[in-house]
């Protein structure tokens, strides 16, 4: 695709958008296509997009970077709800994610390790099984 590579996980990648701080984020985890937005609060933003009419279908959970959330809009659109209050996935010269980079006033503060994949984040799908969501490197 002629991307660089900003992150790499064991079943997905993020992939520099040229001009952009944008990331396409590919992966093998779940056959189905979702929408990941970066915002400045899940929680905020999950509240907000519910008062104007969409539905929560995972409330707002913790995840590596900061915290997660899924919604449907009234036309039945899922959405998922990024925010990097934790920090942004930090990597390896090869672009494997090592840990996370914990944000302090914009500057690196601390380095936590990486949760191995079997830790990963899980929401519950509709029909009630696990589902894992995307982690993202976005600020």
């Amino acid at each position: 695709m002629g991307h660089e590579l900003i992150w790499r996980t064991r079943t997905a990648a993020g992939l520099r958008m040229p001009e952009s701080d944008a990331e396409l984020v590919i992966q093998t985890e779940r056959p189905h296509l979702e929408a990941n937005l970066l915002v400045a609060s899940a929680d905020e933003a999950a509240r907000r997009f519910c008062a104007a009419g969409g539905e929560i279908i995972a409330e707002p959970f913790d995840i590596q970077i900061g915290r997660c959330a899924a919604l449907r809009d009234p036309w039945g659109n899922v959405l998922v709800l990024l925010d990097g209050s934790k920090g942004r996935l930090a990597t390896d010269a090869e672009g494997n994610v090592i840990g996370v980079e914990q944000r302090s006033m914009g500057r690196a503060a601390a380095f936590a390790p990486a949760q191995p994949p079997d830790e990963g984040d899980a929401a519950r799908d509709e029909e009630g099984g696990d589902r894992v969501l995307p982690h993202s490197s976005n600020e």
